[in-house]
Protein backbone atom coordinates (compact mmCIF):
# COMPACT_ATOMS: atom_id res chain seq x y z
CA UNK A 1 0.00 0.00 0.00
CA UNK A 2 2.86 2.33 0.92
CA UNK A 3 4.90 1.72 -1.94
CA UNK A 4 1.87 2.57 -4.61
CA UNK A 5 1.28 5.72 -2.45
CA UNK A 6 5.19 6.41 -2.80
CA UNK A 7 5.46 5.50 -6.72
CA UNK A 8 1.81 6.91 -7.69
CA UNK A 9 1.22 9.58 -5.16
CA UNK A 10 4.21 11.40 -3.40
CA UNK A 11 7.43 10.45 -5.43
CA UNK A 12 6.29 9.25 -8.81
CA UNK A 13 4.93 12.84 -9.32
CA UNK A 14 8.12 15.13 -7.43
CA UNK A 15 10.53 12.96 -10.11
CA UNK A 16 8.77 13.31 -12.86
CA UNK A 17 8.17 17.15 -12.52
CA UNK A 18 12.11 17.42 -11.68
CA UNK A 19 14.08 15.00 -13.96
CA UNK A 20 11.25 14.87 -17.10
CA UNK A 21 12.32 11.07 -18.02
CA UNK A 22 12.64 10.24 -21.25
CA UNK A 23 11.70 6.29 -21.76
CA UNK A 24 13.28 4.53 -24.26
CA UNK A 25 12.75 0.68 -24.98
CA UNK A 26 9.97 -0.02 -22.41
CA UNK A 27 8.54 -2.41 -24.03
CA UNK A 28 11.33 -4.37 -23.53
CA UNK A 29 10.38 -5.36 -19.92
CA UNK A 30 8.23 -8.04 -19.53
CA UNK A 31 4.45 -7.37 -18.33
CA UNK A 32 4.29 -10.80 -16.40
CA UNK A 33 7.30 -13.00 -14.98
CA UNK A 34 10.77 -13.21 -12.94
CA UNK A 35 13.60 -11.29 -14.79
CA UNK A 36 16.61 -8.93 -14.09
CA UNK A 37 16.66 -5.37 -14.79
CA UNK A 38 20.53 -5.00 -14.65
CA UNK A 39 21.78 -0.94 -15.37
CA UNK A 40 24.32 1.44 -14.52
CA UNK A 41 24.44 3.29 -11.71
CA UNK A 42 25.39 7.14 -11.57
CA UNK A 43 23.48 8.56 -8.79
CA UNK A 44 21.28 8.29 -5.61
CA UNK A 45 18.63 8.90 -7.32
CA UNK A 46 18.77 5.72 -9.69
CA UNK A 47 16.75 4.24 -7.08
CA UNK A 48 13.79 6.07 -7.18
CA UNK A 49 13.57 7.29 -11.04
CA UNK A 50 13.54 3.08 -12.17
CA UNK A 51 10.88 1.96 -9.86
CA UNK A 52 9.03 5.11 -10.58
CA UNK A 53 8.79 4.81 -14.50
CA UNK A 54 8.21 1.19 -14.76
CA UNK A 55 4.61 -0.60 -14.75
CA UNK A 56 5.77 -3.16 -12.25
CA UNK A 57 6.79 -2.93 -8.96
CA UNK A 58 10.76 -3.90 -9.18
CA UNK A 59 12.64 -4.96 -5.79
CA UNK A 60 16.17 -3.98 -5.57
CA UNK A 61 19.46 -5.36 -3.55
CA UNK A 62 20.30 -2.31 -1.45
CA UNK A 63 23.32 -1.80 0.32
CA UNK A 64 22.59 -2.64 4.15
CA UNK A 65 24.02 0.88 4.98
CA UNK A 66 21.18 2.67 3.30
CA UNK A 67 19.03 0.71 6.10
CA UNK A 68 21.40 1.72 9.41
CA UNK A 69 21.97 5.63 8.67
CA UNK A 70 22.28 8.28 11.35
CA UNK A 71 20.00 11.25 11.93
CA UNK A 72 16.82 12.44 10.66
CA UNK A 73 17.95 11.47 6.57
CA UNK A 74 19.17 8.13 7.68
CA UNK A 75 16.20 7.07 9.15
CA UNK A 76 14.15 8.23 6.43
CA UNK A 77 16.04 6.71 4.14
CA UNK A 78 15.47 3.56 5.56
CA UNK A 79 11.80 4.34 6.19
CA UNK A 80 11.78 4.67 2.61
CA UNK A 81 13.85 1.33 1.15
CA UNK A 82 11.67 -0.69 3.95
CA UNK A 83 8.09 0.87 2.76
CA UNK A 84 9.06 -0.03 -0.61
CA UNK A 85 10.04 -3.73 -0.61
CA UNK A 86 14.23 -3.14 -0.80
CA UNK A 87 16.44 -5.96 0.61
CA UNK A 88 19.10 -4.62 2.30
CA UNK A 89 22.35 -6.79 1.93
CA UNK A 90 25.88 -6.74 3.72
CA UNK A 91 28.44 -6.47 0.90
CA UNK A 92 31.29 -7.00 3.58
CA UNK A 93 32.91 -10.40 4.54
CA UNK A 94 33.37 -13.39 2.14
CA UNK A 95 29.69 -14.58 2.41
CA UNK A 96 27.85 -11.46 1.40
CA UNK A 97 28.50 -12.34 -2.07
CA UNK A 98 26.53 -15.61 -1.56
CA UNK A 99 23.86 -13.81 0.53
CA UNK A 100 23.07 -11.44 -1.91
CA UNK A 101 22.29 -14.11 -4.75
CA UNK A 102 20.58 -16.25 -2.29
CA UNK A 103 17.77 -13.09 -1.72
CA UNK A 104 17.69 -12.20 -5.57
CA UNK A 105 16.80 -15.69 -6.55
CA UNK A 106 14.38 -15.40 -3.63
CA UNK A 107 12.66 -12.70 -5.04
CA UNK A 108 12.97 -14.31 -8.66
CA UNK A 109 10.97 -17.60 -7.33
CA UNK A 110 8.08 -15.55 -7.48
CA UNK A 111 7.96 -14.15 -10.56
CA UNK A 112 9.06 -10.64 -9.71
CA UNK A 113 11.28 -8.23 -11.24
CA UNK A 114 14.68 -7.78 -9.89
CA UNK A 115 16.83 -4.83 -9.97
CA UNK A 116 20.71 -5.57 -10.04
CA UNK A 117 23.51 -2.62 -10.43
CA UNK A 118 26.33 -4.70 -11.85
CA UNK A 119 29.21 -2.54 -11.10
CA UNK A 120 28.65 -3.29 -7.05
CA UNK A 121 28.65 0.34 -6.05
CA UNK A 122 28.28 3.98 -7.73
CA UNK A 123 30.05 5.22 -10.27
CA UNK A 124 32.31 8.26 -8.74
CA UNK A 125 33.19 9.90 -12.14
CA UNK A 126 30.29 9.17 -14.41
CA UNK A 127 32.25 6.44 -16.24
CA UNK A 128 31.17 2.34 -16.44
CA UNK A 129 33.22 -0.15 -14.47
CA UNK A 130 33.68 -3.69 -14.32
CA UNK A 131 30.72 -5.81 -13.18
CA UNK A 132 30.64 -8.37 -10.70
CA UNK A 133 29.73 -11.87 -11.45
CA UNK A 134 26.57 -12.26 -9.04
CA UNK A 135 23.99 -10.77 -11.64
CA UNK A 136 25.05 -14.06 -14.23
CA UNK A 137 24.64 -16.18 -11.29
CA UNK A 138 22.00 -15.15 -10.69
CA UNK A 139 20.56 -15.18 -14.63
CA UNK A 140 21.90 -18.70 -14.93
CA UNK A 141 20.25 -20.47 -11.52
CA UNK A 142 17.16 -18.42 -11.67
CA UNK A 143 17.25 -19.66 -15.63
CA UNK A 144 15.52 -15.85 -16.20
CA UNK A 145 16.15 -12.94 -18.98
CA UNK A 146 18.59 -9.80 -18.26
CA UNK A 147 17.41 -6.75 -18.91
CA UNK A 148 19.92 -4.06 -19.91
CA UNK A 149 19.05 -0.50 -18.73
CA UNK A 150 20.98 2.97 -18.67
CA UNK A 151 20.52 5.71 -16.83
CA UNK A 152 21.50 8.27 -18.70
CA UNK A 153 22.10 12.09 -16.98
CA UNK A 154 21.42 11.06 -13.58
CA UNK A 155 25.67 11.97 -12.61
CA UNK A 156 24.83 15.79 -13.65
CA UNK A 157 21.43 15.83 -12.20
CA UNK A 158 22.73 14.58 -8.25
CA UNK A 159 26.73 14.22 -8.28
CA UNK A 160 28.07 12.12 -5.59
CA UNK A 161 27.98 14.18 -2.58
CA UNK A 162 25.40 15.95 -3.56
CA UNK A 163 21.81 16.00 -1.53
CA UNK A 164 19.48 18.04 -3.53
CA UNK A 165 19.20 17.24 -7.01
CA UNK A 166 19.85 19.84 -10.39
CA UNK A 167 16.85 20.44 -12.41
CA UNK A 168 17.85 17.92 -15.39
CA UNK A 169 16.48 16.04 -17.83
CA UNK A 170 17.29 12.08 -17.74
CA UNK A 171 16.92 9.34 -20.17
CA UNK A 172 16.18 5.64 -18.96
CA UNK A 173 17.02 3.25 -21.72
CA UNK A 174 16.18 -0.16 -21.79
CA UNK A 175 17.52 -3.17 -24.42
CA UNK A 176 16.64 -6.16 -25.89
CA UNK A 177 16.23 -8.88 -23.08
CA UNK A 178 19.41 -10.95 -23.07
CA UNK A 179 18.83 -14.77 -23.08
CA UNK A 180 21.54 -17.01 -21.91
CA UNK A 181 19.86 -20.22 -22.09
CA UNK A 182 22.92 -21.77 -23.59
CA UNK A 183 24.76 -21.94 -20.43
CA UNK A 184 21.91 -23.71 -18.79
CA UNK A 185 23.70 -25.82 -15.91
CA UNK A 186 26.69 -24.10 -15.90
CA UNK A 187 26.31 -21.58 -13.13
CA UNK A 188 29.38 -22.82 -11.50
CA UNK A 189 31.95 -22.28 -13.80
CA UNK A 190 33.64 -19.08 -12.98
CA UNK A 191 34.85 -18.55 -17.03
CA UNK A 192 30.96 -18.89 -18.17
CA UNK A 193 30.06 -16.56 -15.21
CA UNK A 194 32.42 -13.79 -16.31
CA UNK A 195 31.70 -14.11 -20.09
CA UNK A 196 27.76 -13.77 -19.09
CA UNK A 197 28.67 -10.82 -16.96
CA UNK A 198 30.64 -9.09 -19.75
CA UNK A 199 28.30 -9.59 -22.12
CA UNK A 200 25.45 -7.90 -19.80
CA UNK A 201 28.07 -5.26 -19.35
CA UNK A 202 28.76 -4.34 -23.30
CA UNK A 203 24.80 -4.34 -23.65
CA UNK A 204 24.76 -1.85 -20.76
CA UNK A 205 27.83 0.54 -22.57
CA UNK A 206 25.93 0.44 -25.75
CA UNK A 207 22.96 1.62 -24.18
CA UNK A 208 24.97 4.44 -22.21
CA UNK A 209 27.49 5.52 -24.39
CA UNK A 210 29.67 5.47 -21.15
CA UNK A 211 33.41 5.26 -21.22
CA UNK A 212 34.40 1.97 -20.29
CA UNK A 213 36.80 0.92 -17.30
CA UNK A 214 38.13 -2.91 -17.35
CA UNK A 215 38.55 -2.40 -13.12
CA UNK A 216 35.98 -2.93 -10.61
CA UNK A 217 34.83 0.48 -9.34
CA UNK A 218 35.23 -0.16 -5.57
CA UNK A 219 38.93 -1.10 -6.22
CA UNK A 220 39.57 2.38 -8.27
CA UNK A 221 37.97 4.08 -5.68
CA UNK A 222 39.94 2.62 -2.80
CA UNK A 223 43.22 3.30 -4.82
CA UNK A 224 42.51 6.80 -5.55
CA UNK A 225 41.40 7.48 -1.65
CA UNK A 226 44.74 6.14 -0.75
CA UNK A 227 46.79 8.36 -3.08
CA UNK A 228 44.70 11.15 -1.45
CA UNK A 229 46.07 9.91 1.85
CA UNK A 230 49.76 10.08 0.77
CA UNK A 231 49.53 12.75 -0.93
CA UNK A 232 48.05 14.46 2.08
CA UNK A 233 51.21 12.52 4.77
CA UNK A 234 53.41 14.07 2.31
CA UNK A 235 51.97 17.84 2.49
CA UNK A 236 52.87 20.59 0.23
CA UNK A 237 56.27 20.85 -1.58
CA UNK A 238 58.39 23.90 -0.64
CA UNK A 239 59.77 25.76 -3.40
CA UNK A 240 63.41 25.79 -3.98
CA UNK A 241 65.21 28.48 -3.45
Amino acid sequence: MFYRLLKYVILGPLLRLVFRPRIEGLEHVPDAGAAIVAGNHLSFSDHFLMPAILKRRITFLAKAEYFTGPGVKGRLTAAFFRSAGQIPVDRSGKEAGQAAIREGLGVLSKGQLLGIYPEGTRSHDGRLYKGKVGVAAMALKGRVPVIPCAMIGTFEAQPPGQVIPNLHRVTIRFGEPLDFSRYAGMEHEKAVLRAVTDEIMYAILGLSGQEYVDRYAADVKAAEAEQAREKARKGPRMPLS
